[in-house]
């Protein structure tokens, strides 16, 4: 992995790569949106009047090389995501998140045990954050299938997790499971009748393993064997 210097430099060269693309791409320009990195983490504000501009930005932001994951707190239509932060803690990504946790901090506004499902209506928020938490569940797919029926069509899970080869994932005794990219692959292959998801984006610094995932209706098809090739051996 990079060292800090290394990084910080990087994300200003994919920012200088990403506002070019924005002012010159005739896809893109025009639209109100700003883009900045850290840790090569796309991170979008701004407006749009389509969830098909919103996509068409995460996807090509998506293709730069050294780009691991695609957030958000873009306003579609004048409707800002409605997002969850699960597992805060004290600090949730963004401050607009709803802070969802076990214990009482002054980012949380839900108290919620994950391992017992997610207190949110079906098909209720646009964006979910489980960033640094599936680690600790020994089982998550539970979890997982949760954050399937509460995101609406078009929402997106956003995952981050020590990668297994790391020191950080067994560094923390409280890390029960160990993941990979290989793992993002099963969640989104499970069969069997589980809720399915598509690929957005799927990545790992050498560090952590990241994701990007949308939730799959029952009559969409499943993702291209081409598309899938991107990220999963």
């Amino acid at each position: 992995m990079p060292g800090p210097d290394r990084l910080k430099l990087r994300d200003e060269a994919l920012t200088a790569f990403a506002d070019d693309l924005l002012a010159h791409d005739t896809r893109l320009a025009g639209l109100a949106v700003s883009v900045r990195f850290d840790g090569g983490v796309a991170h979008l504000t701004g407006d749009v009047e389509e969830p098909a501009q919103l996509q068409l930005i995460r996807d090509v932001l998506g293709r730069l090389d050294g780009v691991y994951a695609v957030w958000d707190r873009v306003r579609v239509a004048g409707r800002a995501p409605t997002a969850l932060d699960l597992g805060c803690g004290d600090r949730p990504q963004y401050p607009q998140n709803i802070g969802v946790d076990v214990r009482t901090t002054a980012a949380v506004q839900v108290l919620a045990d994950l391992r017992e499902g997610v207190p949110f209506a079906t098909a209720s928020v646009d964006r979910i954050f489980a960033v640094h938490v599936l680690e600790h569940l020994i089982d998550f797919l539970p979890l997982i299938d949760e954050c399937h029926r509460i995101l609406r069509p078009g929402g997106i899970l956003h995952v981050m997790s020590p990668w297994w080869k790391h020191v950080n994932a067994v560094a923390d005794p409280t890390h029960v499971r160990l993941l990979d990219v290989q793992t993002i692959k099963g969640i989104c292959r499970r069969g069997g009748g589980a809720p399915r998801w598509y690929p957005l984006h799927v990545a790992c610094d050498g560090a952590t393993v990241f994701a990007d995932l949308t939730p799959l209706a029952a009559g969409d098809p499943d993702p291209d064997p081409v598309h899938l090739a991107r990220f999963f051996d």
